[in-house]
């Protein structure tokens, strides 16, 4: 059982832009990356290249951090690992709750990797209740009848959706008015939520959509340069220029064309 809640982090505070802390994770994925090839220094320009932004917006973020590398050396790669760990709030447990075991709700429970960013799955819970006690990722899943105490129990601050849209809100609801600050939602919706609770989108199937705009865009450039490409090829003869005629004159078949071969 959770003895209290743990403090979040104070980026705001500081006067950290909101732009650059949803950039931060960019670069410690990038850093972890270098870590684990022990590389002990990086340049500006490299770990910006990693993080796919530009070196000056890179180092503009880092000196809110009070991290300005050094001249001919670049950056400490693990100092900038627990600089940005520190500062997203990764240095401390923060328990999670899973709200909608259903195919991601359990994918999500199986993923390896909250454990060694700083997240831990501490409570699953379903509204289905032939699923109380059965067993995901190792841990049972509960009844949301007992969703207050299960958050309480746990000290749970961040809770993940992943039911029907239908039902979002309510467990929205539910999880706010038991003391849940942070949402991540992966429901095809739009959720509202008072002042003080954050709320972070996940909808795949916009993501699937924007790329599927891409992928059409892509394929049309492809096919007007294979247009392009054909008529540069072509060994017919060329039609003959085109030229005005004036205006009223007339033929024997009476108007003549505005244009007319030369």
């Amino acid at each position: 059982m959770a003895t209290g809640r743990t403090h979040r982090p104070a980026t705001r505070s500081r006067g950290i832009p909101e732009a650059t802390v949803a950039r931060l994770p960019l670069y410690l994925r990038a850093l972890t990356a270098l870590s684990e090839r022990s590389v002990p220094t990086v340049s500006s320009e490299e770990l910006a290249a990693a993080a796919g932004v530009n070196s000056a917006k890179l180092r503009k973020d880092f000196s809110y951090l009070g991290s300005y590398g050094t001249r001919g050396v670049g950056y400490d790669v693990e100092y900038l690992v627990y600089q940005i760990s520190r500062e997203l709030g990764l240095t401390q447990d923060w328990p999670v709750a899973i709200v909608g075991i259903g195919n991601l709700g359990a994918a999500l429970a199986n993923y390896g990797g909250f454990a060694s960013r700083g997240f831990r799955v501490a409570a699953l819970i379903d509204a289905d209740p032939a699923m109380a006690g059965t067993p995901v990722a190792g841990i049972a899943v509960q009844h949301t009848d007992d969703l207050d105490r299960i958050i309480s129990d746990n000290g749970v601050s961040i809770g993940v959706i992943t039911t029907p849209p239908g039902a979002a809100q309510q467990v929205c609801d539910r999880l706010v008015a038991a003391g849940v600050t942070s949402i991540l939602n992966f429901a095809p919706t739009v959720l509202s939520v008072p002042d003080g609770v954050d709320v972070r989108k996940v909808d795949l199937s916009i993501e699937l959509q924007i790329l599927a705009f891409h992928e059409q865009r892509k394929a049309g450039e492809e096919a007007a340069a294979d247009g392009r490409a054909v008529v540069d090829t072509d060994d017919e003869e060329e039609a003959p220029p085109m030229r005005a005629t004036p205006a009223g004159r007339k033929g024997p078949d009476g108007d003549m064309p505005a244009v007319m071969p030369a």
